[in-house]
């Protein structure tokens, strides 16, 4: 029996470029919808992060600016087994406390105290221009987290979205190749098989 002897194949880079009878105005279609997606989704995906981080970072930014903190003092004692979540204890536990507004008007709310504070503890609070009690804000190491994780995960989407429209474009342009064989084989088939057969 006869050793079946394989040759090896040669990978060719750029070919949809390069000059030849074989090459197709598909494949150069091709050739530019691949050039054309990895740009965007490069480019646009960098772009689009560094403005949606920038975006997030400012927001933070603007709402640390809008809180100012407020001493206060507890007024109850609070519960001395702090409440769970599902992501575990943070230590805390809800209570009430009191301040004094910027125009002299005193005000209570509860707000989150270290479980087991005694009544009379002062405490910290965040409060807006109004005098109302606001959440912590982030600090800007937390800010600044927050806004390049939001950067990423920004950038990798719309990286993605842009790959997935160059995938589409590129199944569509591989349908109309194959019908397009079709209909060539349709004509060209019944010769090639009389010259085959003949």
């Amino acid at each position: 029996m006869a050793e079946t002897r394989h040759t090896p194949v040669k990978k060719v880079w750029f070919w949809r470029w390069r000059r030849n009878p074989l090459r197709r105005h598909s494949d150069t279609v091709e050739a530019r919808i691949v050039l054309v997606t990895w740009t965007v989704a490069l480019l646009g995906g960098l772009l689009a992060g560094e403005v949606a981080g920038a975006v997030v970072e400012d927001g933070l930014a603007a709402r640390r600016a809008a809180v100012h903190p407020v001493s206060a003092v507890l007024v109850e004692d609070a519960d001395k087994a702090p409440s769970v979540t599902s992501v575990g204890s943070d230590g805390t536990v809800r209570a009430t406390v009191r301040w004094t507004a910027p125009d002299g008007s005193t005000h209570t709310a509860k707000t989150r105290v270290v479980a087991g504070s005694d009544a009379g503890t002062p405490v910290t609070v965040w409060s807006d221009r109004t005098g109302a009690l606001v959440r912590t804000p982030p600090s800007a190491t937390e800010a600044l987290v927050e806004s390049a994780l939001t950067g990423v995960l920004v950038a990798v989407g719309t990286g993605g979205a842009v790959l997935g429209c160059g995938w589409v474009a590129r199944h569509r342009l591989n349908r109309r190749r194959m019908r397009d064989w079709e209909t060539e084989w349709a004509t060209v088939g019944p010769e090639w098989r009389k010259r085959m057969t003949g």
